[in-house]
C-alpha cells in the first residue's frame, strides 16, 4: 500500500508541475521575445508566442466547462477572483470551470493506473475526485496571494516615482501612465493596473470611479489607503505629491515593523526545530560514547 500511495502522490505531482509548465509558458515566452531580437523571431520561438500554451489549454478545457452547475452570483464571484489574479478574458472563467472537471477525471486515472484504487475503491475515487474539485480553487488563491504580494512589494516604488514625476510637471493622469510605462519590467503587476486606470479614464470615466475599480481589482489594503488619500486630495484641493509623500513615508514605517516583528518572531518559530531536530542529535554526539562506555563497563562488572 505504501508503494501505491508513493506513486499517486509521485504521478499527481508530476501533473500539477506539467499543468503549471503549460500555464505559465506563454508568459515565459513572451520575456524571452522581449528579449531576443525582432529578426530571430520569425522562427520557433515567434511561432510558439503566437501560438502559447494558454491558447492550447483553453481550447483542450473549454468543452467541459457545462459539465459543472453554476449559477450567474457564483460566475459573478469566480470573474471577480480571476480578475484579482490577472486574468480578465472572458475565457477564463471557461477554463476555470473545465478545470473542475478534468483535474478530477484525471486523479481518477491516476488511482486507477497506479492501483491505489485497490485498497479501497469508494474511498480512493472520493477523495481523488473531492481534491481534484478543489484543487483550482486553491490554485486560483494561491495566484491572488502572490499577485497581491507583487503589489504590495511595487507600491513603494510607484509611489516615489509617482511623486516624482508630480513634482516635474506632469499631471495626475499623465504620471500614472509614465509610472506604469517604467514599472512594465520591474513591477509588471502593478504596471498593468496602472494601465487599467488609465485606459478606463480614456474611455470617459470618471477618475474617482476609475480607482474604485482599482481597490475593486486588486482587493489590496494599501492599494485602498492610497486611493483614498488621491480621492481627498482631488475632493478638497491639496497637494497630490504631499499626499503621495507622506503616505509612501508611511508605508515604510509600516513595512520596516513589519520586517522587525517577523524578525522578532524567528526565536520562537526556532524553538520546535531546535527541540526536534538539532537537540537529538547534539544529545547523540555528546553523550553517545558515554553512555557506549558505561554500558561497556556495565557489561564487564557483570561478567566479572
Amino acid at each position: 500500500m505504501g508503494v501505491a500511495a508513493i506513486a499517486f502522490v509521485a504521478a499527481f505531482l508530476l501533473v500539477l508541475s506539467a499543468g503549471l509548465l503549460v500555464f505559465y509558458r506563454s508568459a515565459a515566452l513572451k520575456r524571452l521575445a522581449g528579449v531576443i531580437p525582432q529578426s530571430s523571431q520569425g522562427g520557433l520561438l515567434g511561432r510558439l508566442v503566437r501560438f502559447g500554451g494558454k491558447q492550447q489549454v483553453a481550447r483542450i478545457v473549454t468543452p467541459f466547462e457545462k459539465v459543472v452547475p453554476r449559477s450567474a452570483a457564483e460566475v459573478s464571484v469566480i470573474q471577480k477572483r480571476l480578475i484579482r489574479a490577472g486574468y480578465r478574458k472572458d475565457s477564463a472563467v471557461s477554463v476555470f470551470y473545465g478545470a473542475k472537471v478534468l483535474v478530477p477525471l484525471s486523479l481518477a486515472g491516476l488511482a486507477t493506473v497506479t492501483g491505489m484504487y485497490e485498497y479501497g475503491p469508494f474511498f480512493v475515487y472520493s477523495i481523488a475526485l473531492g481534491l481534484g474539485f478543489l484543487v483550482p480553487d486553491f490554485v486560483l488563491g494561491s495566484l491572488i496571494s502572490s499577485r497581491q504580494f507583487k503589489i504590495r512589494l511595487g507600491l513603494p516604488d510607484a509611489l516615489d516615482l509617482l511623486v516624482i514625476c508630480i513634482e516635474a510637471g506632469l499631471g495626475l493622469d499623465q504620471a500614472l501612465q509614465r509610472v506604469a510605462e517604467e514599472l512594465r519590467v520591474s513591477h509588471p503587476a502593478i504596471a498593468d493596473e496602472f494601465s487599467v486606470v488609465n485606459l478606463e479614464q480614456r474611455a470617459g470615466r470618471a477618475r474617482q470611479e476609475a480607482w474604485k475599480n482599482l481597490v475593486e481589482r486588486t482587493d489590496v489594503d494599501v492599494i485602498r489607503a492610497v486611493v483614498a488619500t488621491l480621492i481627498q486630495a482631488d475632493q478638497f484641493g491639496t497637494s497630490v505629491s504631499k499626499a503621495l509623500r507622506s503616505h509612501a513615508e508611511s508605508m515604510r514605517t509600516k513595512r520596516r515593523q513589519q520586517v522587525e516583528e517577523e524578525a522578532a518572531k524567528t526565536a520562537v518559530k526556532l524553538v520546535f526545530p531546535l527541540v526536534f531536530f538539532i537537540f537529538p542529535s547534539l544529545f547523540v554526539v555528546t553523550l553517545g560514547p558515554a553512555i557506549i562506555r558505561i554500558i561497556e563497563g556495565f557489561k564487564v562488572f557483570f561478567a566479572g
